[in-house]
């Protein structure tokens, strides 16, 4: 069990685990009774016990701009602000072509929720500074904005965050976008489907009608160029 879990993550091992020994109890119970459990040990339940939640680090707001402010380079500044104010995902920055880019709305193709396509709204001053370089650099129609891959631009977002002493990843930056949404009084329903665009939702689909959302999605475009925007 051991060597077959092994390079794996410890929820997966847990559950792998917690199925072998599942098996081993149901064929002691409706087969042989004095069977003996070879999972049902201290060091194999210490081996793949569950895994500690990882706590998460929310930067404050006053880094992110520090951090943004700091970085001179305007592709790189582009990368950081579309995942700090628009909480796209790193991988969604990457695939971005011009194509893809309809003044404040950005749609993706293919996103990771399964949907054939999504929408990220970007405050407008992002929008501006986003079509200048794209014009400034004259990149093609079908090609990438940023043509580079993960390990480069996760190397961007560190090295940016090393210019003040701040451990920095990409996805901190998409989780500051949400965090800082849902402290400023967006409801996390809107943070989840707009921002995040996660696949589905917590609250039940019943609960959000469709007036509800329509207000709550203009508040969002409101807070998107009045409090994001000013960065």
């Amino acid at each position: 069990m051991i060597k077959f879990t092994a390079g794996q993550k410890q929820a997966t091992k847990k559950l792998k685990y917690s199925l072998l020994r599942s098996f081993f109890n149901f064929i002691k119970d409706s087969v042989d009774s004095t069977l003996i459990n070879p999972c049902d040990t201290s060091i194999l339940r210490k081996i793949f016990r569950k895994a500690k939640g990882k706590v998460w680090t929310i930067l404050d707001r006053d880094v992110v701009d520090e951090i943004i402010f700091k970085t001179d380079n305007d592709r790189n500044r582009l990368i950081l602000e579309l995942m700090a104010r628009g909480g796209m995902r790193i991988g969604e920055v990457l695939k971005l072509k011009v194509k893809n880019v309809n003044g404040r709305k950005l749609i993706l193709s293919d996103p990771k929720s399964g949907n054939q396509t999504e929408i990220v709204y970007i405050p407008k001053k992002i929008a501006d500074r986003l079509r200048y370089y794209i014009s400034s650099v004259k990149i093609e129609d079908g090609n990438s904005i940023f043509p580079f891959g993960y390990t480069r631009a996760r190397e961007i977002v560190q090295n940016a965050g090393k210019m003040i002493n701040v451990n920095l990843n990409p996805h901190d930056l998409r989780r500051h976008a949400a965090t800082y949404a849902s402290r400023s009084g967006v409801p996390i329903e809107i943070v989840s489907k707009i921002i995040l665009r996660h696949a589905n939702l917590s609250t039940p689909k019943d609960t959000l009608e469709k007036s509800v959302i329509r207000k709550q999605f203009i508040g969002l475009i409101i807070f998107i160029d009045k409090i994001l925007g000013d960065w």
